[in-house]
């Protein structure tokens, strides 16, 4: 095939090329801005559905955006001021044992290369303690304490800069999901004028079952979380674990990612309660067994009453659509994959079957 002006040929492909390499680094540059603005909008969808139904009881829609927006406030708040006079504790705790450890040191109470001696001879009578600590010192004067220090120091600091960056991001998230949540009427009609005349009207009404679909999974999936926020905070007091209020946070926030968001917190909280000094193996096997079996009513009782009334997605479906969203997206993949399987099974049921059928 003889092809005409293959220079003009060459030089808009090669432009096409470009385009498409600084539309996706500009992607890859903004992935974080872009994470904020979907979990942002995809929060807001779900906020949608309350502030609807408060107008539907009379008030106007600012005031339910007002109702809304202090509800969501005061359990942000609730959550720092619950989760970080315990982490202070904790580290004021840690930093004053570390102290009285150095004090003990210096002062000559405490000898922590005999006491080792002590504990290993005591432990394994077989074992040739002046061996093992030969061996150890060897080991020690290998190695370069400078660039230890400096390997430590860097992490400390990615560590606590991963803190800031994700505070912030909260902080910016809850910011553009007031913002989404009070445009949300005017973000529809600026979308529905894009929309030739004769096909809007159709437009509309799938967009309005997706977007209520959406609201609708968001918050049966903040239900069973609170579910099992409320009953975790009941059980772990009962059986006085280490902290349980913060146990339930971490509960209510795993139980929010679908499949294996119950099943990870679970584990979480099942490992803190083996933490020697805070809980007990018998603490642990108890919160075991709770969390096996609620893990089964929530999947077979909690769930399907919940999750029904809120999107009609196929078990099968749900654990692809969630494994897909998850390896592509990650948490955020996760989170939105099963209301958008539930958007393309409504395009599916009532754009392409409806039109497959006309032919």
């Amino acid at each position: 095939m003889k092809i005409q002006h293959p220079f003009r040929t060459a030089l808009i492909a090669t432009l096409g090329v470009g385009v498409g390499i600084v539309i996706l680094t500009g992607i890859t540059t903004l992935s974080t801005v872009l994470l904020y603005v979907g979990t942002a909008l995809f929060l807001s969808l779900g906020l949608d559905p309350l502030v609807s139904w408060l107008e539907r009881r009379g008030l106007p829609r600012w005031g339910a955006l007002v109702v809304t927006f202090a509800a969501v406030l005061a359990a942000f708040a609730g959550i720092i001021l619950m989760v970080v006079p315990i982490i202070v504790e904790q580290i004021t705790q840690l930093v004053v044992q570390i102290q009285d450890l150095v004090e003990n040191v210096i002062d000559g109470s405490w000898d922590p290369v005999a006491a080792t001696r002590q504990w290993l001879g005591d432990t394994f009578p077989l074992l040739n303690v002046d061996q093992v600590f030969q061996y150890v010192s060897d080991w020690y004067e290998t190695l370069d304490m400078g660039e230890i220090g400096a390997g430590v120091g860097t992490t400390v600091i990615g560590i606590g800069g991963a803190v800031i960056a994700g505070f912030t991001g909260a902080i910016i998230v809850l910011i553009l999901t007031i913002y989404f949540t009070a445009s949300t009427p005017s973000l529809k009609a600026a979308m529905y004028q894009l929309v030739p005349a004769s096909r809007r009207e159709r437009f509309i009404d799938l967009s309005e079952q997706i977007t209520a679909s959406v609201g609708f999974y968001v918050m049966g999936q903040v239900t069973l979380g609170f579910i099992n926020g409320v009953l975790s905070a009941i059980f772990l007091t009962i059986i006085n674990a280490p902290f349980p209020a913060v146990l339930a946070v971490v509960a209510f926030f795993f139980s929010l990612i679908p499949l294996v968001g119950t099943l990870t917190g679970s584990a979480i909280i099942v490992l803190t309660c083996l933490i020697p000094g805070l809980g007990s193996p018998l603490t642990a096997l108890v919160a075991l067994i709770y969390y096996v079996i609620y893990m089964q009513v929530e999947a077979y009782v909690l769930s399907p009453r919940i999750m029904n009334r809120a999107v009609s997605v196929p078990g099968a479906v749900v654990v692809i659509a969630a494994l897909a969203g998850g390896s592509l997206l990650g948490l955020l993949g996760a989170l939105i994959a099963i209301p958008v399987a539930a958007s393309v099974l409504i395009i599916y049921r009532q754009v392409i079957i409806p039109r497959q059928n006309e032919l």
